[in-house]
């Protein structure tokens, strides 16, 4: 509604850049002042006009009063107020700066500020345009900036000690074979590892598990030679994986014997292509799972003590509060910890079973602490593979900007210390987004606890539209954005879930 209230003011000439400076609600003489400061000379009609189109907004049985204030700041008032908002807003640039770092110049519509910092980084440049928002907050005009490198004050700068995190190693879960028969092999092994731990290389190793579907296709090689190699996709009550086997010339005819439902034992080896583990079986023999399995919880390694490549940024939302609207939360919000997550991804594929799982290419997300956004979480991800035209024209992200990104092996530790201890919410994060976050945090040895609010099931529980879609609720609740990036959706997301929750009053059922 400020927004609002601003633009119908900015069509009075003399206030063309008008801020809206206080409110002041006197209830016990049902009495509103507005306070306004503006940059040029105004007359008596000109605030005769204001009140006339805030009066719209004011509820009817409150008096209304305009308060207009001519203020023209000079480089000093502005360049003071960028320190106060830095030191307020941004401890880690605070700590690297000086009131002497800040310039500010005059220009013919308003200023420009140079703030000089030891090191520059991507994040900085949203830092310059969050200043220049709230110096609009407090002065009138315009306002452009931003960070520059000052490469001789490097020599001065402390280098800390850099901490590590200690690597801890999950150890594998195993079961006991029931019924083995052999099938063509010449061992008999009596442990399988579960499917879900594996995730590492070996030259042999040995699962167990129902076939859910079987292919057989025949492969030509570079020779010209033909081989017939079979698919299997197995379950062993722990997770579903597919598995190449290149059958022997003796033993085609056993293995095409075999059908869905069967329980095999497959021994294997497992090797590392393209970043992701691929099992390949050796050999193909009968067993199941025993009686009464009831899979171990899966262990996780410890929080990481410390963020080592992705650091989360401190966020501040700039717009203007909304003065004539209930803002109180109710103490779900408050007193719970929720991080809003977003992915971009290379392709739909969120399951391992279903052969090549596509990989993560962008993590946007927000942590909501005591109601309200405090904190941002953002990296493009390396998915050592290349990227679809179908994925670049929806997603904007092109293959040279995440060319030299981390890999996921050097995110996903850091991501899992930002959700530790909050509750996980996304728009259709149970069926797709939280499923690649449990892969690949679960290659890294972490297990996310699945705490889930999914803001789908809970629009359409409060919300009659014409569908759920992420853009339609935003526009539900006047919220714009640039979608199909992870950043701006998780953000759009977070403010959509506050909404909703302050509709709701209660926090939802997990997904």
């Amino acid at each position: 509604m400020t927004e609002k209230i601003i633009t119908e003011l900015r069509t009075i000439e003399s206030l063309d850049r008008v801020i809206i400076n206080s409110v002041c609600l006197l209830k016990a003489e049902n009495s509103v002042e507005v306070g306004l400061i503006t940059d040029k000379a105004y007359t008596e009609n000109d605030v005769a006009s204001a009140k006339k189109i805030i009066r719209k907004y004011v509820p009817e049985y409150f008096n209304c009063s305009v308060k207009v204030t001519k203020l023209t700041p000079d480089e000093n008032m502005v360049a003071k107020k960028i320190f106060e908002v830095i030191n307020e807003s941004n401890r880690q640039l605070a700590a690297l700066i000086t009131p002497e770092d800040i310039k500010v110049e005059k220009t013919q519509t308003g200023f420009y500020f140079t703030i000089t910092v030891i090191r520059t980084s991507a994040y900085l440049s949203d830092v310059a345009q969050n200043i220049a928002a709230q110096l609009k907050k407090c002065f009138c005009g315009e306002f452009e900036g931003r960070c520059k490198e000052a490469k001789g004050k490097i020599d001065d700068l402390i280098i800390e000690e850099k901490h590590t995190n200690v690597d801890y190693e999950i150890p594998i879960r195993t079961y006991e074979i029931a019924d083995f028969k052999p099938l063509e092999g010449t061992s008999t092994p009596t442990t399988a590892v579960y499917i879900a731990d594996l995730n590492f290389v070996a030259d042999k190793v040995v699962v167990c598990g129902e076939i859910i579907s079987i292919r057989e296709r025949t492969i030509t090689n570079s020779n010209g030679k033909e081989r017939i190699m079979f698919s299997f996709t197995i379950n062993d009550m722990t997770a579903t994986m597919r598995f190449a086997y290149f059958c022997r010339q003796k033993s085609i005819d056993k293995i095409r014997e075999l059908k869905v439902g069967d329980s095999i034992v497959l021994t294997c080896k497992t090797e590392l292509y393209n970043g992701e583990i691929r099992p390949t079986a050796l050999t193909v023999d009968f067993g199941r799972v025993p009686n009464g399995f009831v899979p171990e919880k899966r262990q996780s390694k410890p929080v990481p003590k410390y963020y080592e490549t992705v650091f989360p940024q401190p966020y501040i939302d700039f717009t203007q509060n909304d003065f004539f609207t209930d803002t109180s939360l109710p103490d779900c919000l408050t007193q719970n910890n929720f991080v809003v997550f977003d992915l971009e991804t290379t392709g739909l594929n969120s399951s391992p079973s279903g052969g090549n799982m596509d990989r993560i290419i962008e993590i946007g997300a927000f942590k909501i602490i005591g109601g309200e956004i405090k904190e941002s979480f953002s990296t493009f991800i390396n998915p050592e593979r290349k990227l679809s035209q179908e994925i670049i024209g929806l997603t904007g992200i092109e293959q040279e900007m995440v060319a030299d990104a981390p890999t996921y092996q050097q995110v996903m530790p850091d991501f899992f210390k930002f959700i530790d201890g909050c509750y996980l919410v996304g728009h259709n994060a149970a069926n797709f987004d939280f499923k690649f976050i449990d892969y690949y945090c679960s290659i890294c040895g972490y297990v996310p606890e699945r705490k889930i609010f999914d803001t789908i099931p809970l629009s359409q529980q409060l919300l009659r539209l014409s569908n759920y879609k992420l853009n339609t609720v935003a526009d539900y609740f006047g919220i714009t954005f640039n979608h199909h990036r992870a950043i701006d959706d998780a953000l759009t997301t977070a403010k959509i879930f506050i909404e909703l929750i302050k509709l709701k009053k209660s926090l939802p059922n997990l997904c």
